[in-house]
């Protein structure tokens, strides 16, 4: 274990970012650890590497999407720029994939999976939680709202070694009808098609943030990485995640 681990460091050093799921356009860097939430995934498919974002939700938990699972996942907390390990850093593998069970990977309906982690995170200025959407919060199209990962700048590599961050507001539905797979009761519309801001290839996982509260999670993009974009609408789960969060915990 110790052994896949280093080389797993190793490969986050060395490789470039084409492998990722979605990534950042248009956007800029963030402050280093402005936004303590933010996992770095290290995904393990058979033979090949991916990487993924993701956000803490909980000591022992971190949101992701269903598309990022692997068949072996090490989370990194506390990170800024990935190529270059710090004293924030925390290292930990997942213990338990917990995705949807009506993903549909076609699709990409019910993009969303609870990854629980081996051991509790310790929390620091650089690691902390966000708090999740919920049913009771007033969003509405033409609201800004905030994405974060690592990743591309442009439509081409390399990608960003250091975490990003981009206005996007919410459209209406009707902007994603170009999506044969919207589904406005379970998605986000994100992204002015008149702006070349957007999330693309390798942020997937990671949270669309409206008034510093996780609202969506980064699904999936047009191939020429032109917005709107699709995000997991988080409130339409809330329940789903609650109750896996309350019978793992009761459990331990």
């Amino acid at each position: 274990m110790k052994l896949l681990l280093l080389l797993l460091l190793l490969l986050t050093f060395l490789l470039s970012h084409e492998t990722g799921a979605d990534e950042i356009i248009g956007g800029k860097e963030s402050r280093p650890h402005s936004h303590p939430y933010m996992a770095f995934l290290d995904i393990i498919r058979g033979n090949t590497w991916d990487y993924c974002g993701g956000f803490l939700i909980h000591r022992e938990f971190v949101m992701t999407a269903a598309h990022c699972a692997g068949d072996f996942i090490i989370v990194k907390l506390g990170a800024h720029n990935i190529r270059y390990p710090e004293e924030t850093w925390q290292t930990i593998n997942v213990r338990r994939q917990i995705p949807h069970p009506e993903y549909n990977g076609t699709r990409f309906l019910n993009d969303i999976m609870l990854l629980q982690l081996e051991h509790e995170a310790i929390l620091t200025t650089a690691v902390w939680p966000v708090p999740l959407g919920s049913r009771f919060d007033w969003i509405s199209p033409g609201q800004e709202c905030l994405a974060v990962g690592w990743g591309r700048t442009g439509q081409l590599p390399p990608g960003s070694d250091t975490l990003q961050e981009v206005e996007l507001t919410l459209r209406n539905s009707s902007d994603c009808i170009d999506f044969g797979s919207f589904d406005e009761r379970s998605q986000w519309c994100v992204g002015n098609p008149n702006s070349r801001k957007s999330v693309f290839k390798g942020d997937s996982g990671g949270p669309l943030l409206c008034f510093g509260v996780a609202q969506g999670i980064a699904s999936y993009a047009h191939k020429d990485a032109t917005p709107p974009s699709g995000f997991t609408k988080i409130a339409h789960y809330r329940s789903w995640i609650d109750s896996w969060i309350y019978q793992i915990l009761k459990a331990n």
